[in-house]
């Protein structure tokens, strides 16, 4: 197993990208949804995506967005990640790499899923909450997922410091993608959404590395 990649969404503060590229996150994510508390606009996305430091993959978030502003979002971005119900021929038509997120519905057929979604660069695996596209700080049953997809996974859905190191270690993800899990906290423990803690970040990426080095050792004959 190749080491685990890291990706931070949610970005919304310049300090917040460079503290998450100081962490060393492989890609940052953009919330290009007017419903999610951590959404920026275009304007935004052209100053945020200014600051990311070369190497660092740009995704943008879209949920069941049209093609012009996918489009005007194009230049600021490396990646694509659609989180609604977007076909596979639109989720293609922007020429630009793409992965697709999945909803864990109880009714939801993975291998099915993969092989609807074959031209994704990979599968983002996510909780599902009835009308809440992504996002909820809740995890699934991360046993519900095959061996054998022949996608990449990138797990979603709850993650923080505290649990990544044993999600790594049962599901051998190719990546790993946290927003509300690093997220500043309230005097009340809630998460400040869109807000970053630069401690929550570093920590999280550490315990990334020590468990994608564990995997690797292990399975080294």
């Amino acid at each position: 197993m190749s080491r685990v990649r890291i990706k931070i969404c949610g970005m919304t503060r310049r300090e917040d990208v460079h503290a998450a590229v100081a962490c060393g996150a492989d890609a940052l994510g953009f919330v290009l949804w007017a419903g999610s508390a951590r959404a920026i606009d275009a304007s935004r996305l052209a100053a945020l995506s200014a600051e990311v430091a070369p190497f660092v993959t740009r995704v943008g978030l879209f949920v069941d967005a049209d093609a012009a502003s996918v489009e005007a979002a194009l230049p600021h971005l490396d990646l694509l990640q659609f989180h609604g119900d977007e076909s596979p021929d639109f989720c293609a038509r922007f020429a630009k790499p793409w992965i697709k997120a999945l909803r864990m519905r109880d009714d939801l057929d993975l291998r099915r899923a993969a092989q609807r979604y074959a031209g994704a660069g990979a599968l983002l695996l996510d909780a599902y909450r009835p009308g809440v596209p992504g996002g909820t700080g809740e995890t699934f049953d991360w046993s519900r997922i095959p061996g054998d997809l022949g996608k990449p996974v990138i797990l979603a859905g709850g993650l923080t410091p505290d649990n990544v190191a044993t999600a790594i270690a049962r599901v051998a993800p190719y990546a790993v993608d946290v927003s509300g899990g690093v997220e500043a906290r309230s005097n009340t423990g809630a998460a400040c959404h869109g807000i970053k803690d630069a401690e929550r970040m570093q920590a999280f990426c550490q315990h990334v590395r020590a468990a994608g080095a564990t995997t690797i050792h292990a399975a080294t004959p």
